[in-house]
């Protein structure tokens, strides 16, 4: 028997207030997927990224994490399964990089334990990976928006879930940045079997790294299937409201609008 998907979604149901942002969804992410959220701006991708990880209850349906729903889980277990990365933070008080990126290992610690040397060597590793090995010291409000955002990605990757929920991942960053980042994702799906899900507004950036696309379309309306099926100049021109072009070109999705 195989195990459960890591996230499931069952007739789930998204919205707020009168609008309904996403009608009787259902929506399964295992091991080693990943998967694209796009739509126009207000199409409610946030409000279903934000449900999917337990962090408003939907209108109806349910969301479960490896065949167990939010309640039952609690927050502690949840966050050893579901790493969450929002789009925007605020940084109240002056911390370090390294006790910034510390807080990412919090959900494995006791009640009221300390980290060990086994976490702080954990969050130096993520926070090599992105760059920032030698911020160690550097007090976080000093840091541009980009540098922020690295922080936060190796924050989320020293919790080592086995799931990801990313809103906006390449918010900030320079393109270079934005490739190697989503490329650190691509890698823990394919080496540690992790599952991701993340928003983005470009679907040249899903197509190259992600395996399955779900259009959000803002009025109840969501399709999801494979990156090739989904990312077409008909199904694209009509999410966005606009008409594009698509085409592959050495193996990479090019779009132009007309």
């Amino acid at each position: 028997m195989s195990p459960p998907p890591l996230l499931q979604a069952r007739r789930l149901s998204v919205g707020i207030g009168a609008r309904v942002f996403c009608r009787e969804l259902d929506l399964e992410l295992r091991a080693g997927e990943r998967l694209a959220i796009l739509g126009r701006n207000g199409a409610g991708k946030l409000t279903l990224l934000s449900v999917l990880a337990g962090l408003r209850a939907p209108l109806a349906g349910e969301v479960r994490l490896k065949g167990v729903g939010y309640d039952e889980l609690g927050p502690r277990r949840a966050a050893r399964v579901r790493g969450w990365l929002p789009q925007s933070r605020n940084d109240a008080f002056a911390s370090t990089v390294l006790e910034t990126a510390l807080v990412g290992r919090h959900p494995h610690l006791e009640r009221w334990g300390w980290e060990s040397a086994q976490d702080a060597q954990i969050v130096r590793q993520a926070l090599a990976s992105v760059g920032l090995a030698d911020f160690e010291q550097r007090d976080i409000q000093t840091l541009s928006g980009g540098e922020r955002q690295r922080l936060a990605i190796a924050t989320l990757l020293a919790q080592q879930p086995e799931l990801f929920l990313l809103d906006e991942p390449v918010a900030y960053l320079d393109l270079k940045h934005q490739i190697a980042m989503l490329a650190l994702f691509a890698g823990a799906a394919r080496e540690c079997g992790a599952a991701v899900a993340m928003v983005l507004h470009e679907p040249a950036l899903a197509w190259r790294f992600c395996d399955r696309v779900l259009l959000v379309h803002g009025d109840g309306r969501c399709e999801s299937g494979p990156a090739p099926e989904m990312l077409s100049a008909e199904r694209l021109s009509a999410l966005y409201d606009y008409p594009l072009e698509v085409f592959e070109r050495d193996g990479q999705l090019c779009l132009m609008p007309r």
